[in-house]
């Protein structure tokens, strides 16, 4: 019996250290699952923040598209505005041309016809004495002087001048000008022709002539109706010359004289195409 009970405790204290074996591994086991579903919650975790990072980032990525083609489109809005204005400008520009000369074709029509009402007064004034005969002086009185050559008429020179101005026949327009000038310099169309000389210049592409020519209608003609077109000339002829600080002082220069016309707006327009957009800024 007590080897028996021997054998048996031998066989208990072999089995001891088996046990306590088994009883690490599963408890190792147990740890490596708890880990492995540690991760598996983590690599979940992170899945669904990392879906939610590609949501935001696809969301913003649409957004600032969508921003680029709002900026996109205000600016070619914005451009297409600025265009719209700079034509509706030149078309009142023109308008306004036209206007002022029809006013300067009404003032020669008026000219001729206070041509003709001083000749006709002089004409009756020149009169022979009652009972003189016809081409011979009155008795006592002085011989008439022979007949001069006259000049064409003031509105015939200056509305042919303007017909071929308009027409690009510049030759002939610069010698009626000139014509014009020569016999009727003080009259309210002179610096008018004087304008239109300078701006034959200027559309031949004779920027230094056009200068000194829209100089003359500064100088010499400063209240007539072409005054702040010729400033306006002068500060575009400037910048074609690469006289770039005198044009737009002069532009500005219009621009504080004549605030309010359409002159002035088109030297803001000039300067602002002048001028860079980060500048304006």
């Amino acid at each position: 019996m007590r080897n028996r009970v021997l054998a048996l405790l031998i066989v208990v204290v072999a089995a001891a250290p088996a046990l306590a074996a088994n009883k690490e591994m599963v408890q190792l086991q147990t740890q490596v699952q708890a880990l492995q579903d540690a991760m598996a919650r983590m690599q979940q975790s992170f899945d669904e923040r990392m879906g939610v990072m590609r949501n935001l980032i696809e969301q913003s990525t649409d957004t600032t598209n969508k921003l680029a083609s709002s900026v996109t489109a205000l600016q070619q809005e914005l451009q297409k505005q600025h265009a719209d204005t700079g034509t509706r400008v030149d078309q009142v520009s023109a308008q306004i041309q036209a206007l002022n000369d029809s006013v300067d074709e009404l003032k020669a029509r008026m000219a001729k016809v206070t041509k003709q009402m001083d000749d006709l007064a002089a004409a009756q004034q020149n009169l022979p004495a009652a009972g003189a005969p016809a081409g011979q002086p009155a008795a006592g009185g002085p011989a008439a002087p022979p007949p001069q050559p006259q000049a064409p008429p003031a509105d015939v020179l200056y509305n042919n001048g303007l017909r071929d101005y308009n027409s690009g026949r510049y030759d002939l327009a610069v010698q009626e000008f000139n014509d014009y000038l020569k016999y009727y310099a003080t009259t309210d169309l002179a610096g008018n022709a004087q304008f239109y000389l300078a701006d034959i210049l200027y559309r031949q592409g004779n920027y230094d002539g056009a200068v000194a020519g829209y100089d003359k209608v500064l100088e010499q003609y400063p209240g007539g109706n072409k005054t702040a077109a010729a400033q306006l000339k002068k500060g575009f002829a400037l910048l074609e010359l690469g006289q770039r600080q005198a044009g737009v002082r002069e532009l500005k220069n219009l621009i504080a004289r004549y605030p309010r016309s359409i002159e002035a707006q088109q030297a803001r327009d000039r300067l602002r195409k002048l001028t860079p957009a980060s500048s304006r800024r």
